[in-house]
């Protein structure tokens, strides 16, 4: 595809996620029953180009799609494994970001990509209440571990990727602000 070779052209801000991106300083906290658990973990990104996909003939988004694989650092075993992909819209210069997880749970955030002194910052949000960007759970999850809000704020720079996520959940009989932060350099 011709799009493809222009990828800056075409991706827009996206075009400086392209690649495989790897880290080894991440830290999951997550809710426990009594309290938190804090786990360092490592990971990898791929973010590929799709191409665009175009919307009742008047809308068309550039798309990446990404694979996340991170595992704990205690026993090397995968504890959160993430599809999705990342969009722009070249009219609006909105950026959009979905995620999938296997625990039944399906986030659709939206955001804005801004540029200064040739660092990246992506900045998406998705709240439970909004019926365009939020948040798609089975009946189990949203009785016993409920997502009512994403946000997620990246940053790149040359071969560096650094990110912080939040999702707030409703889990154990109250609120807690799951949070998962990592840096990460292209490796490809």
């Amino acid at each position: 595809m011709e799009q493809l070779m222009h990828a800056e052209d075409f991706f827009g801000p996206l075009a400086v996620l392209i690649g495989t991106w790897h880290g080894e300083q991440g830290l999951d906290v997550a809710p426990e029953p009594e309290g938190e658990a804090r786990s360092p973990y490592f990971e990898t990104i791929t973010i590929e180009p799709v191409g665009d996909a175009t919307n009742a003939e008047e809308q068309t988004l550039a798309v990446l799609a990404y694979k996340q694989v991170v595992s704990r650092k205690s026993d090397n075993s995968v504890f959160h494994h993430q599809i999705g992909y990342w969009y722009f819209d070249r009219n609006t210069k909105e950026i959009y970001y979905s995620l999938l997880i296997p625990r039944a749970v399906a986030v659709l955030a939206r955001g804005r990509a801004t540029a200064e002194n040739g660092k990246w910052h992506f900045s998406v949000i998705a709240d439970a209440a909004d019926k365009n960007y939020g948040v798609l759970e089975s009946a189990f999850m949203a009785a016993k571990a409920s997502t009512k809000r994403f946000a997620m704020e990246l940053e790149v720079q040359g071969t560096t990727l650094h990110y912080r996520m939040q999702t707030d959940v409703h889990i154990y009989g109250r609120s807690f602000a799951h949070t998962d932060e990592n840096t990460l350099k292209k490796i490809s």
